[in-house]
């Protein structure tokens, strides 16, 4: 246990990091929103938040059309933040003209109205990670079965004489559970085509669902706080995620788009070409003769050199042959490469082996050789 503890912490000590800041900002923000004149935040600081995020949102819009390059994900997005953009122009333009905020209820808390359209809001945000990791499985069919509970709530809220926020609030708890569950798929999927994790992991959707997360704890005080400028940290919370995912969208490597780009025909392979020891032994020795893993960007498609099989195909003979996945694989013989050149050359630093091993970085290769042998290189490398 210790052991398994000491790996999340070493993977995601980042995000665990992220997760603070973040947190104690938004709990900061609430607090020093206290002290801010409601006249002064209704006649000015809600104007300014929401113009901020109508040019976010419309800006976002237009750089992820503008360079969609065909990709769904962007278009999707793009879509997103339209709404939002729409729906900012909306609370702006009532601000201003009826002198009536959408979210501030002066002394009440927020009716059951106000949480479904931020429950709306908050299922628009979970389209992105849901599309990236499941490419296509969002349609206008489960988006409408996904959207009913919300319609219903709505209706109940009209009948039932009963408070309804809490239930209400569970509804993106369940949209977030969704995604959870596929979160462990798409890193099986990325481990078994690719041999480096960087930029294709899940740390990605890890930082987005802290975000989501907190944006919801901050959403819910809301539902429970009379003060008239609770909306303020919420605003700039919406603007801080908007932001990051624009980026993330633009510049994040998209595994799923080089897949496509890289899928062969379909060719037929029997059970035994995928059992053969005969295959097996001739990937052996191409890996031990060429050492095409010291190929940093080295991946799966490159295994049809010697393998003239489909994506499908490969990855199957080499979890079947090898009993793991290529990530795994490719990261065994990287770390046999970073002994021999440590065992030859003990004077070298470890950022130099780990480059000549095959690794991005010294960090990777850290923790590659602890999983592997227990030790970190230097440990190892002290050895008698």
């Amino acid at each position: 246990m210790k052991k398994y503890i000491q790996e999340l912490w070493n993977n995601y000590r980042a995000e665990a990091l992220f997760f603070v800041l973040l947190s104690a900002s938004a709990v900061l923000s609430h607090w020093l929103s206290r002290f801010i004149p409601a006249g002064l935040y209704e006649n000015a600081f809600i104007l300014v938040q929401h113009g901020a995020n109508t040019a976010i949102s419309f800006t976002g819009a237009w750089l992820l059309f503008s360079h969609s390059d065909g990709l769904r994900i962007r278009k999707y997005s793009a879509y997103v933040l339209t709404v939002w953009g729409l729906a900012e122009m909306f609370f702006l333009f009532q601000t201003c003209c009826w002198g009536q905020p959408v979210l501030i209820a002066g002394n009440e808390a927020l009716t059951a109205y106000m949480l479904i359209a931020g429950n709306f809001l908050g299922w628009l945000l979970l389209i992105y990670p849901t599309e990236t990791l499941r490419p296509g499985w969002m349609n206008w069919k489960i988006a409408l079965w996904q959207l009913l509970p919300l319609v219903a709530l709505w209706g109940l809220d009209y009948i039932v004489p009963l408070d309804l926020r809490w239930i209400i609030s569970l509804y993106p708890v369940a949209l977030f559970g969704l995604v959870l569950t596929h979160i462990r798929a798409y890193r099986i999927w990325c481990e078994n085509n690719y041999s480096s994790m960087e930029h294709i992991d899940v740390q990605w959707i890890v930082r987005y669902l802290i975000m989501l997360s907190i944006l919801g704890a901050s959403y819910g005080y809301m539902m429970i706080s009379d003060h008239p400028c609770r909306a303020f940290t919420q605003n700039w919370l919406i603007e801080f995620m908007f932001i990051y995912s624009i980026g993330e969208i633009l510049f994040r490597k998209d595994p799923w788009t080089e897949m496509k780009a890289e899928s062969g025909e379909e060719m037929p392979v029997d059970d035994d070409g995928l059992q053969s020891t005969e295959n097996r032994q001739k990937l052996e020795q191409w890996l031990e003769a060429e050492k095409p893993y010291l190929n940093p960007d080295f991946k799966l498609m490159d295994l049809r050199v010697v393998m003239p099989m489909n994506r499908t195909y490969l990855s199957q003979f080499v979890n079947d042959n090898f009993g793991c996945s290529f990530y795994l694989l490719v990261s065994r013989c990287r770390v046999e490469e970073a002994k021999r050149i440590m065992r030859e050359h003990p004077e070298m630093k470890i950022s130099e082996v780990a480059t000549l091993s095959g690794f991005k970085s010294q960090a990777l290769l850290t923790h590659a050789f602890s999983k592997e042998t227990g030790l970190t290189p230097r440990e190892w490398s002290k050895q008698p």
